[in-house]
C-alpha cells in the first residue's frame, strides 16, 4: 500500500512537471488551417529564377588585375581588401561605396545585372575588364528534427528541400513529415508553406526549390513528448522501487 502510494504520488507529479512547449510545434489547429491552403505562388517552380540584391548584403567585386577596383576579390589578395575590408555592405537606403565609382543602388539587381553594369562603367577607362561579382551571404536555415539543423551556405539561386535536407544529416526519429514549414521573405513580408512529403505524387508541391534567405523549420511528432516523459519517469520509478526494498529489508531486520 505505502508503496503504490509513493509510486502514484511520483507518477502524477513527474507528468505534470515534464510538459514542455515545444516551440518547433505549431497546434493541431494551425497545422490543419495551414495544410489545407494551397502553397502561395511564391512557393511555385520557376526555371529562370535569380537572386536579387537586398539590403545587407555583403559583396564582394572582382577585377582582374585591377587591385584599385576589387574589394574581397576571388581573383587574389589584394591591398584594397586592406582598406575597404573584404566586401562591401549593402546600407539600409539599397547602396555600396564602389571604389572610382562611388555610390551605387543595386537592391534588386541580379548578379548578372550588376555584373554587366560594372563591366559598363569600368570598361570607359578599362579595355574588355574582367569583372566577377559574389553574394556572400546567401543563406538558407533548417531547423528542428534533423540530425544536423544548420545555416547552409549556398552558392546556387535554385536549391530543392531534400537536397538542403540531405546536407543537414536527413529527418531525425521524430521528425513530422507531414506538416514541414517554409518560411520565405517576400519585400518587406514573408510567406509561409506547409508542406506534407508524405502525400503521394504533386512531387514539385513537395520538394520545392528553396531561395536564399528561406528558413525551413521541421517540428516533433507528437509522441516526442510523451516518450520524453516517459524515459524521464523509468529512472525516478527504479529509484522508487529500491527505496522500498530497502525500507522492507530495513524494517524485516529490525524485528
Amino acid at each position: 500500500m505505502f508503496r503504490n502510494l509513493i509510486f502514484s504520488i511520483l507518477l502524477i507529479s513527474l507528468l505534470a512537471s515534464c510538459r514542455t512547449a515545444n516551440i518547433l510545434m505549431d497546434s493541431r489547429k494551425d497545422k490543419e488551417i495551414a495544410a489545407s491552403t494551397p502553397l502561395d505562388t511564391l512557393f511555385t517552380f520557376k526555371k529562370n529564377y535569380e537572386y536579387k540584391i537586398r539590403k545587407n548584403d555583403k559583396i564582394s567585386i572582382s577585377v582582374w588585375g585591377q587591385d584599385e577596383l576589387s574589394v574581397g576579390s576571388i581573383y587574389g589578395v589584394y591591398n584594397s581588401n586592406e582598406i575597404y575590408g573584404k566586401w562591401l555592405m549593402v546600407d539600409a537606403n539599397g547602396m555600396i561605396e564602389i571604389p572610382k565609382i562611388g555610390s551605387f543602388n543595386v537592391v534588386n539587381y541580379t548578379v548578372t545585372q550588376f555584373k554587366d553594369t560594372l563591366q559598363k562603367h569600368i570598361g570607359e577607362w578599362i579595355k574588355n575588364p574582367i569583372v566577377d561579382v559574389k553574394i556572400l551571404n546567401k543563406e538558407i536555415t533548417l531547423l528542428g528534427e534533423l540530425r544536423a539543423p544548420q545555416v547552409h551556405i549556398v552558392d546556387k539561386d535554385r536549391n530543392t528541400l531534400l537536397e538542403l535536407v540531405t546536407k543537414s544529416g536527413g529527418f531525425d526519429f521524430y521528425a513530422d513529415l507531414k506538416h514541414i514549414k517554409v518560411i520565405r521573405p517576400s519585400g518587406d513580408t514573408v510567406v509561409n508553406a506547409i508542406l506534407n512529403i508524405t502525400r503521394s505524387g504533386d512531387y514539385s508541391n513537395k520538394n520545392i526549390q528553396l531561395y536564399p534567405g528561406d528558413i525551413v523549420i521541421v517540428p516533433s511528432k507528437r509522441n516526442k513528448e510523451f516518450d520524453k516523459r516517459i524515459a524521464t519517469i523509468v529512472p525516478f520509478t527504479a529509484s522508487v522501487s529500491a527505496f522500498v526494498l530497502v525500507y522492507k529489508l530495513f524494517t524485516t531486520t529490525s524485528k
